[in-house]
């Protein structure tokens, strides 16, 4: 047996689901058993080989016998930089790992140690959803200069893939729904991007009006929802990620808590650490059944990696309860998070009273709560203060 570097050897993605069990296998057991290829380094055994590239050691090894994954520089991608100096911005989108995990005692009781992963420390979207956009372009073989990107999207994805594209000389079409907020639009046509309103109030109920668009223009259209790179891209990162922190930190990882998306990393996360742990619970929050959270969903719209996650729960919060605990948090930690993440430290809370919290506990918090000033003033029922400018009127340009 050998050790090859991964990007030498050459073979066939598969549908992730057949590669699902040789994924939980490496993940149990620790170690990667060796890889058939033929001359040329071409791989022999496709689910095989996908399930490597999914979780992305620097090197596999190739031919009898099994190998230990701290063998393999697993946790390569995921170590960063130490002096966090880049070539690029997309560099840094790339590169800049991992994203900070950080103790929240605001949150505990007991012997449960509550560690939020901060995850608005990236570059375009100042969210988690900056992962999937730059994995799912530059993953893309069809994605070459010119190229137009057409996406359905709340606000997170459509501005991490608006990043990369302009890094990428593409050009960018983004579809938003109804209830995305007002002044998104703006942001989005500053950074060049066209942006359209489309009636759904979901940005799944768009989905067939954004693909029309896509193939009348020769298109790329990620989708977010249905792209399996979407779930790779956090079981190479996210999931991978948080396991190296807690193992250089000494954590012994429990529960995690996030909320409920188009399902990718949390179902990245439930299988990376399941997988590894083995008791490891895993819950999903969505908005309350009428209530509306942004960036969330209730289980019923529909969400294909959910299944794969094996939640012990799915917990309801409502937007209010969610912008209860975004000033908590802001007034015992002093961080203004999304409300996405108020919900998830609603549902902390809310297990933790329960008591089926113990140990370490990790909650994704998804992005920063200033892009949803306007939500936030609506709630707390408060009329922003007008300003003047220099050589402006009262309340800004006119």
């Amino acid at each position: 047996m050998r050790l090859v570097d991964l990007g030498l050897v050459k073979g066939r993605l598969v549908d992730f689901k057949l590669a699902l069990p040789f994924i939980r296998e490496v993940l149990s057991t620790w170690r990667a058993r060796g890889l058939r290829i033929r001359d040329g380094f071409e791989a022999l055994e496709d689910e095989l080989y996908t399930a490597y590239w999914a979780l992305n050691p620097r090197y596999i090894p190739v031919g009898e016998g099994n190998v230990s994954l701290d063998a393999l520089d697993f946790y390569h991608n995921v170590r960063g930089v130490s002096y966090r100096v880049y070539e690029s911005i997309l560099d840094l989108a790339v590169k800049d790992t991992p994203t900070p995990l950080v103790r929240l005692r605001s949150l505990e009781g007991g012997e449960v140690r509550v560690w939020a992963k901060l995850e608005w420390y990236h570059p375009f979207s100042l969210s988690i959803k900056d992962r999937i956009a730059w994995f799912m372009l530059l993953n893309n073989p069809s994605v070459k200069p010119g190229v137009r990107v057409v996406e359905a999207t709340s606000t997170n994805t459509g501005l991490g893939l608006v990043g990369v594209a302009n890094n990428l000389n593409l050009r960018s079409r983004i579809f938003l729904p109804s209830t995305a907020q007002r002044c998104v639009d703006y942001i989005f046509e500053l950074m060049g991007a066209k942006v359209e309103r489309a009636g759904g109030s979901l940005t799944t109920e768009i989905l067939e009006e954004v693909r029309r668009a896509a193939r009348a223009e020769g298109a790329v259209h990620p989708d977010q929802f249905s792209n399996d790179l979407n779930l790779i891209a956090h079981l190479q990162y996210t999931a991978k990620e948080l396991d190296y922190q807690a193992r250089q930190a000494g954590l012994r990882v429990k529960s995690i808590i996030s909320g409920l998306g188009t399902s990718g990393h949390l179902a990245a996360l439930s299988i990376y650490f399941k997988s590894k742990l083995g008791d490891v619970r895993v819950y999903g929050v969505q908005p309350a059944r009428g209530d509306f959270i942004p960036g969330l969903r209730r289980v019923e719209t529909g969400m294909k990696w959910l299944p794969l996650a094996e939640l012990e729960g799915v917990i309801d919060v409502t937007l209010e309860e969610a912008f209860q605990e975004v000033v908590y948090t802001a007034r015992r930690e002093g961080i203004l998070i999304g409300l996405s993440a108020g919900a998830v430290v609603k549902a902390v809370k809310d297990l933790a009273r329960r008591g089926v919290l113990t140990g370490d506990v990790v909650m994704i918090v998804p992005d920063h709560g200033l892009k949803y000033i306007e939500i936030l003033e609506a709630l707390y029922s408060k009329t922003c203060p007008e300003t003047t400018l220099p050589g402006r009127g009262v309340g800004g340009p006119g």
